[in-house]
């Protein structure tokens, strides 16, 4: 595929488009990075330097690959974190010019916004703003289980509640929806499960709950879960793949003992997924 990845960018370590872009291109596909900040390292250090880069400016930077004539020949775009609507409104003029041309390409959203034990973490007005205006827009979403909650105004504690509120998503107009990092009274203590819903169905896999919360897991699972589906055609089998890399990324992060994931130490599993773990259906 060719991706359009509008996303942040650090020099050290691995979030936004520096953890999206080198598994899109190890697992094959062009992609097409255009940065909304650069900074030195993420922000979960506390500190760090570098610009944030204004809305105007990265909109110059699409038009200059429309002036290409190639914008029309992506098959997706792809956008993380937005720090506030006016870069919003970019990437979804973005998305309008390249369906536009390409009928058939995709937007996956991941819509950042808070976590559980952090709370909203993005300024003020902007997870309304992803709700009312960002997600309806998108084909497939991928927000943690904080995030579905607020979308869907919906408390998430048993597997019903959970698929009540991703149908709200839906109905909102994304078709794909992936939720992270769910925990609730029917997942077995110690572990953690990611439910993928679509027209086809809804299924889940379950994995161990590993002692590490890294910055740029989300990034990387936006960018394969948004890869799988669309090269394989298949939820269920985009959600295997995607969970098995990413435990793959994390059990090497724990075990190497850094703040930063393992994405090129654990190249082969993200171009050839493991099978460790496999998905059951919910419905």
């Amino acid at each position: 595929m060719k991706i359009l990845s509008i996303q942040s960018s650090v020099a050290y370590g691995h979030v936004g488009n520096s953890a999206a872009v080198f598994p899109l291109q190890r697992l094959g596909h062009e992609v097409w990075p255009v940065l909304t900040v650069h900074f030195s390292n993420h922000t979960g250090y506390g500190a760090w330097r570098g610009p944030l880069l204004a809305p105007a400016d990265v909109a110059e930077v699409i038009a200059g690959i429309e002036d290409r004539g190639v914008l029309g020949t992506a098959d997706a775009v792809l956008s993380g974190y937005q720090g506030d609507p006016a870069m919003g409104a970019v990437i979804l003029d973005a998305v309008d010019r390249v369906k536009a041309a390409n009928p058939h390409a995709v937007y996956c959203c991941d819509p950042v916004m808070g976590d559980v034990g952090r709370g909203m973490f993005v300024r003020l007005g902007i997870p309304e703003y992803l709700r009312d205006t960002v997600v309806p827009r998108a084909d497939i979403v991928t927000p943690n289980q904080f995030e579905l909650e607020f979308l869907s105004g919906r408390t998430t504690n048993s597997p019903k509640e959970l698929l009540d509120a991703v149908d709200v998503v839906r109905d909102m107009g994304p078709r794909h929806v992936l939720v992270t990092s769910v925990l609730h009274g029917d997942v077995p203590e110690g572990c953690l499960e990611v439910v993928a819903v679509s027209d086809e169905g809804a299924s889940a896999v379950t994995t161990p709950l590993l002692p590490i919360s890294p910055n740029g897991a989300g990034d990387v699972t936006a960018a394969l879960y948004l890869a799988h589906l669309s090269t394989t055609g298949s939820p269920e089998t985009a959600l295997a793949r995607t969970t098995n890399t990413i435990f793959a990324i994390l059990e090497a992060t724990l075990a190497a003992g850094t703040r930063e994931i393992q994405l090129v130490a654990t190249q082969d599993a993200i171009a050839d997924p493991p099978t460790r773990f496999t998905p059951k259906r919910l419905r």
